[in-house]
């Protein structure tokens, strides 16, 4: 077991040397940040170190590299956009309601996991509780937009409650 495993390190030590250049160019294109690029190409090779696959298996290592990468790019890009509209309502605050900045990453973490949890609903049951909780809609106007009953408007809001506090629970 412990040959596998040199093996396998000393394979992707070898797909590093030949593709990390590339992955990062590539990166660096879509970013248009050479230290954003290097991150998340950095990244995308700890996340193969994870995976426990058969390395050699691999027919085509920039195919999968990039699919890898641009996973990571997605969530790059939605943490960005997460932080950036809680930065946008932080600005739109009075100074005394301003968070120290320990507390402001929190709350972006925070955030991150509720888009997270959000993401994994059905469309519909996310859609209800954004607009239930962001826009403080009533269930008969959301079951209007949504084009259902509002006794499914509340199943919808019981799931996205139940994954609320699934999430709390979480460490």
């Amino acid at each position: 077991m412990a040959a596998d495993g040199l093996i396998r390190q000393q394979y992707i030590q070898r797909l590093y040397v030949e593709h990390q250049g590339w992955l990062n160019g590539w990166l660096r294109r879509q970013l248009g940040c050479s230290q954003n690029a290097a991150d998340l190409a950095q990244d995308t090779f700890v996340r193969l170190l994870g995976k426990d696959q058969d390395m050699a298996a691999i027919r085509e290592p920039r195919a999968y590299l990039h699919t890898i990468a641009k996973g990571l790019l997605i969530n790059h890009w939605r943490r960005r956009q997460v932080e950036q509209a809680y930065l946008d309502a932080l600005a739109l605050q009075p100074e005394a309601v301003a968070s120290s900045p320990e507390s402001q990453a929190l709350i972006v973490e925070t955030l991150l996991r509720i888009d997270s949890m959000l993401a994994r609903l059905p469309a519909k049951v996310s859609a209800a509780f954004l607009m239930s909780q962001l826009h403080g809609m009533t269930y008969a106007a959301i079951a209007a937009e949504l084009g259902v009953s509002e006794r499914m408007i509340k199943k919808y809001m019981a799931q996205a409650m139940l994954h609320c506090l699934l999430l709390v629970e979480e460490p």
